[in-house]
This record gives C-alpha cells, structure tokens and sequence, in this order.
C-alpha cells in the first residue's frame, strides 16, 4: 500500500509567474488514489503489451490530432502556469503532435526483429516491452518533455505513468485527459498528482518497472539512488552548461559580418523559453578578440521584447518562479564580484512577475558561477579563446556534457571539433535542439541514457535474444509480445 510520510495536504497552490496571482487549487491524490492509479496501470500493461502495433500506431496519430485541435486550449494553460510566450507554447503542442506522429509511424521499424546469423537454425533479437514506466519530469517544457517520453514509450508497449512539476499540473491532467479521449485504454497513462517526498515510494513500487528523469543533477542522483536499490533501470536527462563556440574567420571584412550575424543567433539561442532550457547557449565561447561580439550580442539582449507572454510580441517571459529569479541573480553577482564586467541587464524588472532583465556578461572566466553552474535565465557568459585548441578545452571544462554548437565558415573544422567535445549532440552553425529523428541525452552529469529515434524507444523494452535448433520452421510473423 502506498503511504504519505508527511502531513497530508489538500492541494498545492500554484503562481501564475506573470501576475504572481494564485492559481486554481488541485487536489493531491491521496496514498489510496496513488495506489490505485499504480495498480491500474499495471493492469493496464497486460493487455496493452498484446495490442497490435497498427492500433497502437492509429490511437497514436488520433493523440496528435487532438493535440492540434486543443493547441489553444494547451498552449494558454501551459503560458498560466510556467509563462511560456503564447507563440512559443503553440509551437510546443505543435512539436509534441508531431513527435507522436513520428513515432506512430516508425515505431514497427525501431522495435523490427533483427536477424543475427549464429550456430543455431535461426537466432534473432525481439524487443519486448517492460511495463509501467515512471516518467519525472520537470515544468519548462511542461508537454514536450513528457511526450518525447510518452510517445516511443507507449508504442513500444509500456504504459506511462507521469509524476509532473507541482507547478503544471494542469498540464499534467490535460495530457491525460487527452490521452483517454484519443482512445487509449484506462490505465496507459496515468498522472499522479504527488509531492516529490512521495516519489521514492513511486520508483519502489511493484508496478513500476522503469524510470526516466528529467530534471537536475541532484535529482537525477537521488531518482538514481532510489531505483538502484531496486534494480530498476533509469534513463536520466539532466542540466547543462553549453557551449556556443565561435571560430570566425580570419579576413577582416568577413570576420566583422560574421560575428554580427552569429551574435543575433546566439541572443535567440540564450533567451529561449526566458533561458530556462537544459540545451540553451550558455557559454558563449569566442576564439580571438571578443570585444565585438560581447558588444553585439549585449545589444541583442538589450533589444530582446520582455512582457506579458499572451503577448505574441513577447520574446521573453518571466521567469516560472520567485526562487530561480533569486538564484540566477545571485550567480550574476557572484559573478561580477569575481571579476565578470556587465554589458546589459543584471536585475530583476520593476514590475509585477517574475521577470529578470536579459543579461550579457564579458569577460567570464573558469572558476566563476556563470561558467561552473548551470545558469537556468536569460544570462550569455561571453569568454574569449586563445585558440581553437583552448576553445575546446574551456568547452569540456564543465561537469556537464549535454550539447555544443559550433559556428564556423569552415565545416572540416567543425566536423574535427564536434568529435573532441564532450556532450551529447553537437551541431555546427544551428542552435542545439531535441528532434523526434535523431536520439538525445547527455554525458557526464548531464546524465546518461537517450530518448528519441531507435535509440529512445529501446531504452525502455527488452532486448530477448532468441535461438533456435532443429525446430520446424513455421510462420514467423508475430504480433507484440
């Protein structure tokens, strides 16, 4: 039976971060509501496992339908409870329905049965799936980190069960509700409305049989903890630190284009979501004089449109909460005390919300908190390179590894460093973004693990190596185990 090991509480109030207004109440589920919600997901995994891949794929394709027919409705919600600019959260429905369209579509080629010629008559490799999938997941992409998750997952045969942010469980609820209009079965996602305190008894939970985590560092150590003890594989995404070097080029007329152009990418690449994403330009790396590109790149910043995000001119929105406001101050002044000079911005906004002004450092150095920490707000680290040798150094000289852009004229160049860095993903003259197609994670404290494409899909099933000898060969066409 699950247990509450703390008072019990009737709702969680959340803040509307735009108007610092309460949110509507809603109700925690109590330890007997978890315990049922956990049992009948398990429920659920019995006869989900054996639904053919064809009605799997159908439902699949009817969730991303009604994701764009409530696109509206989702995106207002999400901009209530975290604030995402409306034009942003849009986008996001946009890219989850068609994540789930991905997958409905290539799941039976990921999970195919590979022939691998043995000894034996005929040996091959199934992917079986594993059953209830604890998903942890965080509030600033409150649709796409879940569905990244949910999507590979439920075509592979798992069921989902999200333990959301307390901070969007409006979401949480909507995407659930989505799920069982689209046709999916009681029981194959499932939100539980808990107190992180509760998690633990989650991750222990005979019904659950594998976890994956977005989030940060710390947390990913704990949900690490908590499933090891259990022998229950984890799939882990946490912060990131990463770099955005620039290798311009050497003639002087080009160089000057250049790094202007390159220097209004990288203000888009930082202010993104109010800079709270993991794969965000944080370290703006810049081989050579940095001065021009400090300067630029302080001027985008500047420029950047701060408001309301039911504005669709709004760039930037406020941050999701008091407390990250106050620490991304903090790591700014620790900053500039040790040695960083301000370009542009440094402080919270007079107004009401939580909105912190767009803000360029220069001259950051190893060994202050804008280089060493994950700074999750609207804050460029600009950080001049002797070369592109001490780029890369300064690149890996992080705890973490997720992922790195490179900008640069020269491709051979580019494709020589992308193997050196240290991260997940490297892409050369784009902004580092999670695609449906291409797998997804990081290394070092960054986490380990991938989501996404054939790589994502198969983290949660079971690899079964089947051999077989002297037995009559029969039809070997086979729905899902």
């Amino acid at each position: 039976m699950f247990v509450r090991h703390r008072a019990p509480e009737t709702c969680l109030h959340g803040i509307n971060p735009t108007t610092e207004e309460p949110l509507d109440e809603i109700p925690e589920h109590s330890p007997a509501e978890v315990e049922a919600r956990l049992r009948a997901a398990q429920d659920a995994f019995r006869s989900w496992r054996r639904t053919p891949m064809e009605v799997r794929s159908s439902l699949m394709h009817k969730l991303a339908n009604s994701l764009r027919e409530q696109r509206n409705h989702l995106s207002q919600l999400m901009t209530r409870e975290m604030g995402k600019p409306v034009a942003a959260a849009e986008a996001e429905v946009d890219k989850c329905a068609a994540c789930c369209d991905h997958f409905a579509e290539h799941a039976a080629k990921y999970l195919a049965e590979e022939e691998i010629p043995t000894d034996a008559d005929r040996s091959y490799v199934r992917y079986a799936p594993l059953g209830a999938v604890l998903a942890i997941m965080p509030w600033n992409f409150p649709y796409w980190q879940v569905f990244r998750f949910a999507a590979p997952a439920l075509m592979a045969g798992n069921v989902a069960v999200l333990k959301h942010a307390p901070n969007v469980w409006g979401c949480a609820l909507a995407m659930e509700e989505l799920c069982r209009t689209s046709g999916f079965p009681a029981g194959t996602f499932t939100a539980l409305l808990i107190d992180t305190d509760a998690t633990e008894q989650v991750i222990c939970h005979p019904a659950i049989q594998a976890v994956t985590l977005t989030g940060s560092t710390r947390a990913g150590r704990a949900v690490a903890a908590a499933a090891g003890s259990v022998l229950k594989k984890t799939v882990l995404e946490l912060g990131g630190s990463d770099p955005f070097i620039v290798v311009p080029p050497a003639d002087e007329e080009r160089r000057v284009r250049f790094l202007h152009a390159v220097a209004e990418e990288a203000a888009k690449a930082r202010c993104i979501n109010a800079g709270q994403s993991c794969i965000a330009a944080k370290r703006f790396i810049v081989v050579g004089d940095a001065e021009p590109f400090a300067g630029w790149l302080g001027g985008f910043m500047y420029d950047m449109q701060v408001g309301d995000p039911i504005d669709r001119a709004t760039q930037v929105g406020p941050l999701a909460r008091l407390d990250l406001l106050e620490n991304l101050h903090d790591q700014v002044q620790r900053s500039i005390q040790a040695g960083a000079t301000l370009i542009t911005g440094g402080h919270r906004l007079e107004r009401k919300g939580y909105f912190y002004a767009p803000t360029a450092l220069k001259n950051v150095r190893p060994g202050m908190p804008v280089f060493d920490e994950e700074t999750f707000g609207p804050v460029a680290a600009v950080i001049e390179a002797r070369s592109v040798e001490h780029a890369v150094e300064l690149a890996n000289q992080s705890r973490y590894g997720l992922g790195a852009s490179v900008w640069t004229e020269d491709r051979e160049l580019a494709e020589r460093l992308a193997g050196r860095i240290e991260a997940g993903c490297v892409f050369v003259n784009g902004a580092v973004k999670s695609d449906p197609r291409l797998p997804f994670g990081g290394v070092k404290e960054s986490g380990y693990g991938r989501e996404l494409a054939a790589a994502g899909i198969r983290e949660f099933v079971n690899a079964k190596t089947v051999w077989l000898k002297g037995a009559k060969t029969a039809d070997t066409s086979r729905g899902p185990e």
